[in-house]
């Protein structure tokens, strides 16, 4: 496949279609409460949902584009076949299977199109909210609710030096883990939220200023993500203020990661680098 930003932009119509095909199912299974949990082998919970809506994903994807393998959290090709991969789908079939299973609806389809090791299209689906988010390199970044679409972008801040930021944080982590990491003391807000991906949508669209994740993730919880965020003019970056990777290695574990807003503050003062990354 050939990428470039005219026919990577054409593929968002039909992504989105794919997209809330997607969303239908796992609302079907949500609201039914008609689904299976089990445990991965990490002990991280996976459910029938998540395993129905990664069969429907791979087939509506390699029929969109028959030459671009896919790569989905639960169907994880050998690193020996993978590290031939220049251009590939990278999903999350559905990020947040806690809150799916807790009931809290802050759950997403998470779809990235990478190329050369870089996020290319990205696209998340907010099922109960009926909510699409989108980006393509050069192209900018959008939000799509109950037939509504408009562009959207990361907050600047009035005075990026003083000015309160808000804080997206995980409803199923301490909030001690990200708070006494802060370096620069300033007036801080919590914003509450579930999946990776739609703490990371909160930052594009501007709702909040950060996020910063610690704890195990994939490349799929970020690949979206991050160009939803680039677009919106923001940045996703890990700990240290360095690039994440995309099929690098046989490992397709994620660092712990920043997901930035205003790229006028200083974030590295607020949010100085680790010694230890853990």
């Amino acid at each position: 496949m050939t990428l470039t930003k005219e026919n990577v932009s054409k593929l968002i119509e039909p992504l989105a279609k794919i997209t809330n095909r997607t969303g239908d199912l796992l609302l079907a299974h949500y609201e039914s409460g008609e689904f299976k949990t089990y445990s991965k082998a990490d002990e991280s919970p996976v459910t029938s949902a998540d395993i129905a809506a990664s069969e429907l994903l791979t087939k509506e994807l390699s029929l969109l584009t028959p030459d671009v393998p896919v790569l989905s959290e639960e169907a994880i090709q050998p690193w020996r076949e993978r590290k031939r991969w220049q251009t590939y789908w990278l999903v999350d079939p559905l990020d947040g299977t806690q809150e799916f299973v807790a009931g809290s609806g802050d759950f997403a389809v998470s779809i990235a199109l990478i190329h050369g090791g870089k996020p290319v299209l990205g696209m998340i689906g907010w099922p109960v909210a009926d909510r699409l988010y989108f980006a393509a390199a050069g192209y900018g970044a959008f939000k799509r609710s109950q037939g509504h679409q408009e562009r959207i972008h990361v907050r600047k801040l009035e005075d990026p030096r003083y000015d309160p930021i808000t804080i997206a944080l995980s409803r199923r982590q301490p909030e001690s883990r990200v708070l006494s990491r802060l370096g620069e003391r300033r007036p801080i807000a919590i914003m509450h939220a579930g999946s990776c991906a739609l703490k990371s949508a909160l930052v594009a669209e501007g709702k909040a200023d950060v996020f910063m994740r610690i704890g195990p993730t994939g490349e799929w919880d970020t690949g979206a993500a991050e160009i939803l965020v680039q677009e919106a003019g923001g940045q996703l970056l890990d700990l240290h203020f360095q690039p994440l990777t995309y099929n690098q290695t046989a490992d397709t574990g994620n660092p712990n990661f920043l997901v930035l807003g205003d790229p006028l503050v200083q974030w590295d003062q607020i949010f100085p680098a680790p010694v230890v990354d853990n």
